[in-house]
């Protein structure tokens, strides 16, 4: 396994911890973690209330030359100028609502081999947080066929702002 596929799974493992910290204070149903997947199936399976549910998560960056920065990734001057560009042609909130958007269509054209399947996206960009979601939650398309039970954000990397259902 190499670090980028090592970094991958250690993101995923956190945002399933903290998903399952984060549903059961709203819902109040544990979440018991069962397994890592590999590919084909889901990210992770757990257990809610006596029942299995496939999770499948993503993280929110809002564009690859800032998720390089967030993740601590080396930056070129080539993706400084990019990054520049970005904040200059695009608000924050254009950038939240179209990468959402963006990881929500993606997501709903996969097929998983699970019987239910719950997408947990988890918010990374310092900039936005659950209320940022709500505040734009008109402009968020759900596409009409999605392999997904349902639909969760986490507001930020440590959960602070909460837990989003956006379908």
């Amino acid at each position: 396994m190499n670090s980028s596929q090592w970094e991958k799974i250690q993101l995923e493992h956190q945002a399933s911890d903290l998903f399952a910290r984060l549903y059961q204070q709203c819902c109040g149903k544990a979440v018991t973690f069962i397994t890592h997947n590999e590919p084909r199936k889901p990210d992770v399976s757990v257990s809610i209330a006596n029942q299995p549910i496939d999770i499948e998560i993503a993280h929110l960056y809002g564009s690859e030359t800032e998720a390089k920065l967030i993740l601590g990734k080396s930056l070129s001057e080539q993706t400084c100028t990019e990054l520049q560009a970005l904040d200059v042609n695009t608000s924050a909130d254009e950038r939240l609502v179209n990468a959402l958007n963006r990881i929500l269509h993606n997501k709903a054209q996969k097929f998983y081999d699970s019987d239910t399947v719950w997408l947990v996206i988890r918010n990374a960009h310092p900039d936005w947080n659950a209320d940022s979601v709500r505040e734009h939650q008109r402009e968020i398309h759900i596409p009409s066929a999605h392999p997904f039970a349902q639909i969760w954000l986490i507001g930020d990397l440590q959960g602070h702002s909460g837990l989003v259902r956006l379908a």
